[in-house]
């Protein structure tokens, strides 16, 4: 807005009147002055203002709707330039090669044949001979437990032995001694009795010496029973001597295959305690030249593998190289993880060069099924496509060439015989459409085989032909999504 008149730094609007431009200045105490408008004059210049901020907004809002009209006018004509706008189809052709139908699974490295070597008694660590990536041999010492407590315990029941020995030797002179007063007893019993019979001696005397040779023969059974059990507790000793031994000698840990050390879980100077569970101190893999692939398959990809299958897996360590293997087995015993059954599936294969270690992930591609090498290879995108029209509209159009859309695959075209025909149900039929001479679209049902999840194999026409080089329609590519297709053959008209 222009200023004019300009008077101790107060400015008035151009716009008003000259009879109202006059500024009355007022002293103040302090020697300033305060600008303001004189009574009257006050009203004029608000009623002025008023007015013409009345006059701005009614040319702004006219503006605004001449906008608004521009702006739908813009919008129609868009709208009426897309209706006419042709319709672009994306299409991929038809192939001709070798299709192979694989089962994808993770699974994870592992040594043919595994053993955890732990400990049979506790005690401390006291030496180790073997670490990580160690190669070993059968019963090479690979640790030894302090064994001091053990040596004392088999002196003590070596001497024990000695003692029951001893008791032995004792029990033999009893039976011996025994043995003497029961042969001196029965003697004088005897003599006795020809004295008696004689009428020498008394019936007492007689009784006497007969009581004397029978205590003396009992005597002998005694000894006899107090040899017998001084031997058993000889036994007895022994066999305390041979645990005593034994434990001794666990305290010596040794290989007990040929291999490589892959884990060592122990340090000098820990202590092991072996009570219901023996601890693990080294886990040695046998041949790393010889290994296996634990692969989890899913149960509806089990069918199609059989023992004897040549695979191939990849490793994150080498993701440009692949790995050949052999499946060995199929495992029966399922893991459900998530509602989710599958199964082990083992696979051996060869690392002579130790490039793979145990632990590794694998990523294991199982073919299952193969096609012909001259096969029909349909794109996966063209089975997908399928124009957005109303259902009834669609199955006028499929009638048009003998296709039925709910019912079972019309006859075959020629080529095809009637009984390959019947043996392929309609869950292995698709229909596709063929983009023909570039501008009308005509469905066919083929029979479809294997897949690679990017081509299926065709293995006959039912309704129409496909051949290799015909463009298979995948998508629109340009004009209205929900564009009706131009359907070709006799009397065939664009729909809208």
């Amino acid at each position: 807005m222009a200023m004019t008149e300009r008077k101790h730094g107060f400015s008035l609007p151009s716009y008003l009147p000259n009879r109202i431009k006059v500024v009355c200045l007022r002293p103040l105490a302090d020697d300033t002055y305060h600008r303001h408008l004189c009574g009257d004059y006050q009203k004029l210049i608000d009623s002025c203002l008023q007015r013409k901020k009345f006059t701005l907004r009614a040319r702004n809002k006219s503006l605004g709707i001449v906008i608004l009209v521009l702006l739908a006018a813009a919008i129609l004509a868009a709208y009426k330039l897309r209706q006419d706008e042709p319709v672009s189809y994306s299409t991929a052709a038809v192939e001709k090669g070798e299709i192979k139908q694989v089962v994808e699974a993770t699974g994870t490295i592992n040594a043919v044949i595994t053993v955890q070597v732990g400990s049979q008694v506790s005690g401390e660590i006291s030496k180790l001979y073997a670490d990580f990536n160690s190669r070993v041999k059968k019963d090479q010492v690979i640790a030894q437990i302090s064994p001091a407590l053990f040596e004392g315990t088999l002196a003590q029941a070596q001497a024990d032995l000695q003692s029951a020995k001893a008791n032995v030797s004792a029990a033999i002179a009893n039976t011996l001694k025994a043995k003497a007063a029961e042969v001196q007893t029965k003697s004088e019993y005897e003599r006795n009795l020809g004295l008696f019979q004689q009428g020498v001696v008394s019936q007492q005397v007689l009784d006497v010496a007969k009581a004397n040779a029978e205590s003396a023969a009992a005597l002998v059974s005694a000894s006899d029973a107090q040899e017998q059990q001084a031997r058993a507790l000889v036994q007895q000793k022994q066999a305390a001597v041979h645990v005593a031994q034994t434990n001794l000698d666990y305290t010596v840990i040794r290989a007990p295959i040929d291999g490589t050390v892959v884990a060592r879980n122990v340090d000098v100077g820990q202590t092991v305690a072996a009570s219901l569970q023996a601890p693990t101190l080294f886990t040695i893999a046998q041949d790393l030249t010889k290994m296996q692939v634990y692969a989890k398959t899913d149960e509806s990809d089990v069918g199609g593998m059989r023992a004897g299958q040549k695979v191939t897996f990849k490793v994150d360590a080498f993701p440009r190289e692949s790995f050949e293997g052999t499946i060995s087995q199929v495992r029966m015993n399922s893991t459900v993880v998530q509602n989710v059954v599958t199964y082990d599936t083992i696979i051996n294969f060869d690392n002579p060069d130790l490039k793979l270690f145990p632990g590794m992930t694998a990523y294991v591609t199982i073919p299952v099924a193969t096609s012909k090498a001259d096969a029909i290879k349909i794109p996966n995108a063209a089975l997908r496509y399928k124009p957005d029209l109303p259902p009834a509209e669609l199955e006028s159009l499929y009638k048009q060439y003998g296709i039925s859309g709910t019912g079972s695959p019309a006859e075959p075209s020629s080529g095809r015989s009637a009984g390959n025909a019947k043996s392929i149900s309609r869950n292995d039929s698709q229909i596709v459409w063929k983009l023909v001479d570039g501008k009308t679209l005509e469905p066919v049902r083929i029979a479809t085989g294997i897949t690679d999840h990017t081509f299926t194999e065709k293995l006959g026409d039912l309704n129409g032909t496909v051949k290799v080089g015909d463009q298979l329609v995948t998508g629109i590519a340009q004009g209205r999504a929900n564009a009706a297709p131009r359907i070709g053959g006799p009397g065939a008209v664009r729909t809208r």
